[in-house]
């Protein structure tokens, strides 16, 4: 099933803001699970320190106001975070895919810890009432299952 596919991350208002490959892993009826290796300079977002040639697995849904990123360290390979990105539902055409990021995020660690970013970037979009509604209820579903320990929330091999 493995192939080259092409990820579009835009803006609310639908400009192109980064593009990346990463290899399909599966495609479903409602998503597809990406992987891809981060290829930007190394950053530090709340206590998780991303790093040049980390390992992200990512997916991506048609029905869900969400993506979640799983984030494995370059070098030890363990879990570091899910990194959930707030977006409208993803398109897929071919081997392409496009998400509209919603500025809204959660990281999540291994350790049950939880740290909402970007809410202040989120209440300055201007969304109709009834997106605004669907992004909030998605970040409750994210965080209800992250407590819960559900998916996609689950410690597998490889974490701490």
């Amino acid at each position: 099933m493995s192939r080259l596919v092409s990820v579009h991350k835009l803006d609310e208002q639908g400009r192109l803001m980064i593009t990346y490959q990463g290899t399909l892993l599966e495609a479903r009826e409602n998503g597809w699970t990406v992987e891809a290796t981060f290829q930007r300079a190394d950053q530090k977002l709340d206590r998780l320190q991303l790093r040049a040639g980390d390992r992200f697995v990512e997916h991506f849904f048609s029905d869900r106001w969400y993506n979640v990123f799983e984030i494995y360290d370059r070098e030890s390979g363990l879990l570091k975070a899910w990194y959930c990105n707030i977006a409208r539902p993803a398109r897929f055409t071919g081997s392409a895919l496009y998400q509209e990021d919603l500025a809204l995020d959660l990281l999540v660690y291994p350790d049950g810890g939880m740290t909402v970013l970007d809410r202040e970037e989120f209440e300055a979009l201007d969304l109709p009432l009834v997106q605004r509604a669907r992004a909030l209820d998605a970040l409750d579903r994210l965080q209800g299952e992250a407590r819960s320990g559900g998916w996609p929330f689950q410690r597998s091999e490889g974490s701490p």
